[in-house]
Formats: structure tokens, sequence, C-alpha cells
């Protein structure tokens, strides 16, 4: 596996442990939709939860800014998906867990509903 993917892995493992510990109900890890992945769904309090993790080694770049709009866009969709598929009637929110650092020497931050789902008119 490569450096990237096992550092992404460790960090949605990291992330889902987390969630668990706020009392988080981990629905789904992975889930995917065509090309778009969701790396958490999780529930709280009837709400569903879409969490996107980005983790890096450094902070030399803010891995926030890799949640750009076309990927909102692409987790909007992929959770419209998720919940077409499971027919669910639940309020939704989108979630960023970053996490910098390395195995032994890590910092995480949660932002919950750190975007909304645009608006589109057709």
């Amino acid at each position: 596996m490569a450096q990237h993917n096992d550092t992404g892995s460790w960090g949605e493992q990291v992330a889902t442990e987390y969630l668990i510990t706020k009392g988080y109900t981990i629905r789904e890890t992975d889930w995917r939709c065509d090309k778009v992945e969701i790396d958490i769904v999780a529930e709280i309090n009837r709400r569903l939860v879409i969490v996107e993790v980005k983790t890096r080694s450094d902070d030399f770049v803010d891995p926030l800014m890799a949640v750009d709009v076309k990927k909102q866009h692409n987790l909007v969709r992929a959770a419209n998906a998720y919940i077409n598929y499971y027919d669910l009637d639940i309020d939704i929110q989108f979630d960023i867990i970053t996490i910098v650092g390395t195995r032994d020497n890590y910092k995480l931050e949660h932002f919950p509903d750190a975007f909304f789902a645009p608006l589109r008119t057709y």
C-alpha cells in the first residue's frame, strides 16, 4: 500500500475511534457511490453525519483546504445517494476531521457542520 494510502487509512481509523468515544454510531466507513467515497457515515441524535477525514503528516498545508467546493459537491452527491439507497428520512450534517502528525504524536480537530449542502435551482 502506498504511504499516503496507509496514512489516510490510519487517520480514518483514528477518526472513527474518536467519534465512537463522543457517542456517535458508525453506520459505514469507506462507502462508495460511483467514484466518490464517504470516509465515515455516522449518526448521533437522529442526525446523519457525513464525515470527511483529512490526514497529513505535517501542517505545511492546511488540511481543510483540501475540502474545496468540488469536494463538497461530490460529498453532497454521495450523501444524497446514501439517503436514497437506504430510504432515510433524517437530518444531515457534513463534518470534517483533520489529523496532523504521526501515529505517536498527532492533533485531531473536529469541525461539526463544516459546510452546508449548496442549494441548486433547475
